[in-house]
C-alpha cells in the first residue's frame, strides 16, 4: 500500500522522483510560498535533494506513506505537494506554486488525500496547523471537512519567531478524542 497514486478530476497525486528535483526546487525556493512553511526557502539543486532525500524517498521507503508532488493532468510536472505524516500527530501539510493559488488545486489534493486515508483505515484522525497570519490554509482546512479545535504559540524553528498556530483535526474513528500535544507544550493556548 505504500503511496498509492490517486488522480482527481485535473490532478494526478505522485510519487516524487529524482527528475522532480528542479520542479520541487522551483516550489520551495520562492519566498512567498515559504513564508508560512517550517523552513527557508531552498537555494540550490543540492537543497532540493537533500530535501527530497529527507522528506520523500525516506517516507517511499515505508510500509505506508502519504507524500505526493500534486500535478496537473495535462503535464505531470509537480506544481505543488501535499502529505500527511505517520507521527502521532498524523499532520496534514501542503505547498503550492503561487501561480496556481486560489484555483481550489490544494483542495482538490486534500480532499483526494483525506478520502484515500479514510478508506486506508490506517491514520485514526488527521491534523493540520496554519499561522493565524495565513487564514486562505485555514479555510482550505474547514474545505476538507476538517474543524478548528484551538490555538497555541510557539516558538517557530528554525525561524526562531513566535507564531500562534490555530490547530484543525478530523476524526476518522469517531471515539477519537482532540490531539492535544501542541495544546499541553504550549504556554499559550486558548480556544
Amino acid at each position: 500500500m505504500n503511496t498509492p497514486k490517486i488522480e482527481t478530476e485535473r490532478l494526478r497525486l505522485r510519487k516524487f522522483t529524482q527528475d522532480d528535483l528542479p520542479a520541487l526546487l522551483e516550489i520551495l525556493q520562492d519566498r512567498d510560498v515559504n513564508r508560512f512553511l517550517p523552513w527557508f526557502p531552498l537555494k540550490t539543486m543540492d537543497d532540493a535533494r537533500n530535501f527530497y532525500e529527507t522528506r520523500y524517498s525516506s517516507v517511499y521507503a515505508q510500509p505506508c506513506g502519504y507524500a505526493y508532488a500534486v500535478c496537473l493532468k495535462d503535464d505531470d510536472t509537480p506544481v505543488g505537494y501535499i502529505n500527511a505524516d505517520s507521527s502521532p500527530s498524523h499532520d496534514l501539510g501542503y505547498g503550492l506554486k503561487k501561480e496556481y493559488w486560489n484555483r481550489g488545486i490544494i483542495t482538490e489534493a486534500g480532499k483526494a488525500l483525506v478520502n484515500q486515508i479514510r478508506k486506508d483505515g490506517i491514520f485514526p484522525f488527521l491534523t493540520a496547523t496554519h499561522d493565524i497570519n495565513n487564514a486562505a490554509s485555514g479555510k482550505v482546512m474547514e474545505k476538507l471537512g476538517m474543524s478548528y479545535m484551538y490555538s497555541y504559540e510557539e516558538m517557530w524553528q528554525p525561524k526562531n519567531f513566535k507564531v500562534t498556530f490555530r490547530m484543525y483535526q478530523i476524526n476518522f474513528d469517531p471515539s477519537q478524542g482532540v490531539y492535544m500535544k501542541y495544546w499541553n507544550e504550549s504556554e499559550t493556548h486558548y480556544i
